[in-house]
């Protein structure tokens, strides 16, 4: 008895609030719906998130005395002609160089295992040959397999072309929907909540505020340090400058592990290029310098509000969030795990003596 009495005590203090009942409700129907269904709404969850990406600057058109179904029709129309111009000739470079990349895998691991065997008769004291032939070994196996993995990959993926082509048609049409609609769409859902919630708006409203502002920053912080990264390397002449912007760019979605991951082949191309030079050593330098504006200046510029949170928590959430649903998960690790936060801080609790009363 006396067990039940303080599961009964813990349940009267955590969930007397009406709203307490609805908001684990909605969480536990968004985490079912995601687990379920979730990859067979992705164009609506894709179309839904671009959407809060371009409603700032819908928002800021407005301002400017500019109709409502205008802005909604320039926002519409920046977006796309931003995924024209990259279907027809980013994407188009991008694959030309990564192709190219794959096709002289066999040349680079030939001059990694040249500079390789070199390193003993160098530096005697601190390397011998039995190390250098383990990590040739390791390394050769490791980069031997990326072209058929990509091969494998590519000949997979040619069933689901069709579905590509599918979310270039359907992910346009919802963005213009969501956009135009997006009054009547929150009032109708709106109509789902109790008249009085408090505590459902003061979530809904940090949740609205950090997915919308947390994706905005990521995506300018993604096309900044990678245009910066690839105008630096092609002005140093570093082979496959686009395909390394790309994955430079793309490893900020990722804190603090992708920067430490993407060091690893834009550190090995530029050796395989120059080998131990100045030219390496200049590029090594300006990657280090990009690295370091990206965490040190425009990361705080643009995350000032969403990031904060301890490193630690951070990495967590990436890791729980992108076990759960991938890519996505890894996006929105931080502004999920904020939002986590401001729900524990804003959940309404019963004093312990009114729940003895």
């Amino acid at each position: 008895m006396k067990f039940l009495e303080v599961i009964g005590t813990w349940l009267n203090r955590h969930f007397a609030n009406e709203e307490a009942i609805y908001l684990v409700v909605f969480i536990i129907v968004s985490m079912v719906v995601l687990l379920t269904i979730g990859q067979m709404l992705a164009p609506v969850f894709t179309g839904l998130i671009i959407a809060f990406l371009l409603q700032g600057l819908v928002t800021s058109l407005v301002r400017f005395k500019v109709p409502q179904i205008l802005a909604v029709n320039l926002a519409f129309l920046l977006f796309l002609g931003a995924l024209i111009a990259a279907v027809l000739f980013i994407f188009p470079i991008i694959s030309q160089q990564g192709y190219a990349f794959l096709n002289s895998l066999p040349e680079i691991l030939g001059q990694l295992k040249t500079t390789l065997q070199q390193l003993p008769a160098r530096y005697p004291g601190l390397l011998s040959e039995a190390q250098v032939s383990a990590w040739l070994d390791v390394a050769i196996a490791e980069l031997s397999q990326i072209g058929p993995r990509f091969v494998q990959y590519s000949l997979a993926s040619l069933p689901s072309l069709m579905v590509l082509f599918i979310y270039f048609i359907l992910v346009p049409i919802l963005v213009f929907f969501f956009l135009k609609d997006r009054r009547s769409l929150m009032a109708w859902f709106q109509s789902l909540l109790p008249a009085e919630r408090p505590l459902l708006d003061q979530v809904g409203a940090v949740m609205s505020r950090q997915m919308a502002n947390y994706a905005r920053g990521k995506v300018v912080e993604i096309m900044i340090v990678g245009v910066v990264t690839y105008i630096a390397f092609a002005l140093l002449g570093l082979k496959y400058a686009a395909f390394l912007a790309l994955i430079v760019g793309i490893s900020v979605i990722v804190p603090f592990i992708g920067a430490a991951v993407v060091t690893v082949p834009v550190a090995l191309l530029g050796f395989v290029q120059w080998g131990w030079s100045l030219e390496f050593a200049y590029m090594m330098i300006t990657y280090s310098i990009i690295q370091a504006l990206d965490g040190n200046v425009l990361v705080p510029i643009l995350f000032s509000e969403a990031v904060d949170l301890h490193p630690v928590t951070i990495i967590v959430a990436v890791l729980a969030f992108g076990g759960l649903w991938g890519l996505w998960g890894v996006f929105f690790a931080i502004p999920l795990a904020t939002l986590i936060k401001a729900i524990y801080i804003a959940w309404p609790r019963q004093a312990v003596a009114e729940a003895a009363d």
